[in-house]
């Protein structure tokens, strides 16, 4: 009786086995939508990755790509994409409070550079934002975020993740504010701020900065501060595991 050799019986079984992801099902839309005077963006998902960025724009384009198992299975993850006086909220949100990463969306909106970006609510994903001046709020419970060339009131929060903020500007009037529960912050600058009050805590981790911190880590917390100019605006950064790391970039 003639074996057959095992490598050969390894290739048989590997071309048995179906792909999981080519049989998954895959939903586009897409909608472009003005953005009201004085209007927001509200974004709220359950399992996605976003992307927002700010361009030289009037209305706001929304691309949503959605995937799941089966057909079927978007009925239990619809698409909101609704234009009202306030703003333009768009919503992927896995119904009955579900959180099933199988059902995942990839979301991306364009919109003007200067609009408002009042929340962006993520359960489980990745977030990155860019080049948008006026505001934007972020809170993603799992995963990272990433923010370039950000400027005004700029709110980012994960809570087992990481937050990046590369090449963005503390401008007076804004602020900065970064918050991990478990995970580092990193924010890198393109220059040192000409003025700012920057904040650092992490109770379970270091802080290092290109900028001078006064510190204290003698005991319990790691915490280091600096008044640059006026003190405006304010930068705070904290942990409550992980490190914090501000770094300028060298020229």
């Amino acid at each position: 009786m003639t074996r057959t050799p095992a490598w050969t019986v390894l290739i048989l079984l590997a071309c048995a086995v179906p792909s999981t992801s080519a049989a998954d099902a895959v939903d586009r839309i897409s909608r472009t939508l003005a953005l009201p005077a004085g209007g927001g963006i509200r974004l709220d998902a359950t399992i996605a990755d976003v992307t927002i960025v700010g361009s030289n724009r009037s209305d706001v384009s929304v691309e949503i790509v959605r995937h799941a198992p089966q057909t079927g299975d978007f009925s239990r993850f619809p698409v909101v994409i609704d234009a009202t006086p306030d703003g333009v909220h768009v919503a992927v949100v896995q119904i009955e409070d579900g959180r099933d990463a199988r059902l995942k969306s990839d979301i991306i909106v364009r919109a003007p550079v200067d609009a408002l970006v009042d929340a962006v609510r993520v359960f489980e994903g990745r977030v990155r934002v860019s080049a948008l001046t006026r505001g934007c709020d972020v809170d993603l419970r799992r995963g990272a975020v990433e923010a370039t060339s950000m400027a005004g009131r700029i709110r980012l929060e994960s809570g087992i993740g990481s937050v990046d903020v590369k090449d963005s500007m503390l401008t007076a009037g804004g602020m900065m504010r970064l918050r991990v529960f478990n995970g580092p912050i990193r924010v890198r600058f393109a220059r040192p701020p000409a003025s700012a009050r920057i904040l650092a805590v992490t109770f379970n981790g270091s802080v290092t900065s290109d900028i001078p911190l006064a510190m204290r880590d003698t005991f319990g917390p790691r915490f280091g501060e600096a008044t640059i100019g006026s003190g405006d605006p304010v930068m705070s950064l904290d942990v409550v595991k992980g490190d914090i790391a501000i770094s300028v970039e060298k020229r």
